[in-house]
């Protein structure tokens, strides 16, 4: 190599280092590290909130069949304690005390765990024959909860109705379907 080769290999090694390309990866690393955590964060949290929901939704499920079956039919019979549809088939009649007496009973009897500041928010009986409940609490993400310190509130809503079986009551099966 001659002099002048050697003169020009140290001005572009220069002019290289003077553009700034060496270590410029680590930062891209260090972007892309806190980009996976970041990711690999919301996916915890949005499925812990999905998995949350989906047991209110189940309790809501649960208390609201509760609530159905409300009435008794083994006690004395009421007559506007049973009601006839347009067949003629007897159904119970509900009420809205009876239904959230029964919905307060069942969580009592039954209490949740891992829920947080549970409420019933309505136990009612929109037609005397279903019954609806909603039900709320309050989700904490499970990492980042200095995000939401308060957390987040989640309602559900569940109706259910119940169906009386035997001589004379409508048959077994949905809607009355055997």
């Amino acid at each position: 190599m001659t002099r002048r080769s050697r003169a020009r290999t140290a001005v572009v090694l220069r002019v290289s280092a003077v553009d700034g390309d060496e270590g410029s990866i680590l930062p891209l690393v260090i972007a892309a590290c806190a980009l996976g955590i970041a990711v690999i964060l919301m996916v915890s949290a949005a499925s812990s909130l999905y998995l949350e929901r989906v047991r209110l939704s189940s309790l809501a499920d649960a208390a609201a069949l509760a609530g159905a079956e409300s009435f008794d039919v083994d006690g004395p019979v009421d007559p506007g304690a049973l009601a006839a549809d347009g067949d003629g088939a007897p159904h119970p009649v509900l009420t809205d005390a009876g239904v959230a007496d029964t919905v307060r009973g069942f969580l009592a009897e039954e209490p949740p765990s891992g829920l947080h500041d549970l409420h019933v928010d309505a136990a009612t009986s929109p037609d005397g024959r279903s019954a609806r409940v909603t039900l709320s609490c309050t989700w904490h993400p499970p990492v980042a909860s200095l995000l939401v310190p308060d957390g987040v509130r989640i309602d559900v809503t569940s109706t259910a109705r119940g169906v009386l079986v035997g001589p004379g009551a409508a048959p077994a099966g949905p809607a009355g379907v055997g």
